[in-house]
């Protein structure tokens, strides 16, 4: 859910984010999917705290650029600037080098420096106009708009018009910024629905109701806790133990 909401509605996909934390809140890939909602939220020093997490939970560090990106939201831009230039950063994978390089050269260009903020771009070896990778789309984009800020308006639409060739390139229409995929299929209308895990379970609480035949194999009821990420946990159907004593009672009457 926090996935398909993450673009339309990211207060809410927070929200569903925050209810699988009270569920699964030792499990990196949920304080990960927490940290980046609350980055699109525009939550930035709860993001850095649950983007913080994950990296000591995970020990990854393609993380790292939002990191930086959340403090750069707190504020505090020669704080990002210093990460990006620490050791922590200086063996990143290619992408997420791009991704801390895009955003250093956006704290650069909020305190002013264009021209530094169009060095730190102009040193990525990626920045070709010939070539095209993954996140070329972005990475023109962004050289574009500050090519623009700085009065270079013909290369800025130089660089623009080729950020169409790279999607085309790339088979892409758009970017996709999500970091939070949505791997459900939408259902056809005239597809059967699913059964809920709520029906399930209250199905199994009324079988447990009907009667044993003989011959039948003894069948284990399945419990149901909070890791199975249930919004309500329906329980199995008390027993009455006035009834139990009693058909116990007439039991021995009739042998």
């Amino acid at each position: 859910m926090a996935g398909r909401l993450l673009e339309d509605d990211p207060e809410l996909a927070y929200e569903h984010t925050l209810a699988a934390s009270r569920r699964g809140g030792r499990v990196a890939v949920v304080r990960e999917a927490v940290g980046i909602a609350a980055y699109h939220a525009g939550k930035y020093a709860d993001s850095l705290r649950e983007l913080r997490t994950h990296r000591r939970i995970s020990g990854s560090d393609y993380n790292l650029p939002l990191i930086a990106d959340s403090l750069r939201g707190l504020g505090r831009v020669e704080k990002a600037i210093e990460l990006a230039h620490s050791d922590e950063c200086a063996n990143l994978e290619p992408a997420v080098k791009v991704e801390m390089q895009i955003v250093v050269a956006g704290c650069y260009a909020d305190l002013g420096k264009l021209d530094r903020a169009l060095a730190e771009l102009e040193s990525l070896e990626q920045l070709d106009f010939n070539r095209a990778f993954s996140f070329s789309p972005r990475l023109f984009a962004v050289y574009a708009e500050l090519l623009q800020a700085a009065g270079r308006a013909e290369e800025a639409a130089r660089w623009e018009k080729q950020v169409s060739v790279a999607e085309r390139a790339l088979g892409i229409e758009e970017e996709i910024e999500s970091f939070i995929v949505d791997l459900a299929p939408e259902m056809d209308d005239d597809e059967e629905e699913t059964p809920r895990a709520r029906d399930l379970v209250e199905a199994e609480s009324e079988e447990v109701d009907e009667p044993a035949v003989d011959g039948d194999e003894e069948s284990e009821q399945v419990g149901v806790d909070e890791e199975d990420g249930l919004s309500e946990v329906v329980p199995s159907a008390p027993v009455d133990e006035a009834s139990t004593e009693d058909a116990a009672a007439k039991d021995g009457e009739e042998n």
